[in-house]
This record gives C-alpha cells, structure tokens and sequence, in this order.
C-alpha cells in the first residue's frame, strides 16, 4: 500500500500517475481498480506500460468507451469503506496535525490499527 499527501487545490490524477510510477512491477497481471478521476488516457496507459490492468468506468461522453468489469469494480467500495473507517478518527477528519511527518504517521498507525482489528463475517 502506497500513499501521498497533496493540497487540497491539486487535481488526483497527476498524484496518482506519481504513485504509479513509484510502485514495484507486479510480477503478474494485477487489476487497478479506481474511480472516474483516473480515467483519463494518460493514466490508463501509464497503468497499462507498468503492467497493470485498469479498472474505470468510461465517462458516459467518451466516444469509444472501453468495457468494464462490473464484478471487479464493486470492489471497489472496500477501499471507500476504508477511507470511512479512518474518517472516523477525529485526528485525521479535522487534520490537527500541522506537520504532515506527524499527520502520516498517524495514518500509518491507524492502517496498522484497522489490520489488527478483527474481522466480522
């Protein structure tokens, strides 16, 4: 898992392309499953050289829409429940951090939290 923090003016897909770059090679095909943010050619043919399969919907005013597997993309709300879970602790939602060291930092603690935390069936 890799992040980045950016201001809240900067656009995500020039972040996410970076983070992209960053990322080891996957040994195998590995699905990239994000949002219409990324959807742009540049990200999804920087996905594609790195050997990633890109799993975005098409804007609906896209003149060749690719397909979509639906089934991979439902996955996707694991990640955005994720993002609720550590919305819920007020340090992180309110940023009370003014350094951004300590602010990741705690955000590295509550990834570790939420691994160690039980998982309901």
């Amino acid at each position: 898992m890799s992040f980045s923090l950016t201001p809240g003016q900067a656009g995500d897909a020039p972040a996410g392309r970076a983070l992209l770059r960053d990322l080891p090679q996957p040994e195998e095909q590995l699905a990239l499953i994000m949002d219409r943010a990324y959807e742009g050619d540049e990200t999804r043919q920087l996905a594609l050289a790195l050997g990633f399969t890109p799993v975005v919907p098409p804007k609906v005013t896209r003149r060749n829409p690719w397909s979509l597997n639906k089934e991979l993309y439902r996955r996707r709300n694991e990640i955005e429940r994720l993002f609720r879970r550590l919305k819920a602790y007020r340090r992180i939602f309110s940023r009370f951090d003014k350094l951004d060291v300590m602010f990741t930092a705690f955000i590295h603690f509550v990834l570790i939290a939420e691994a160690l935390r039980p998982q309901l069936v």
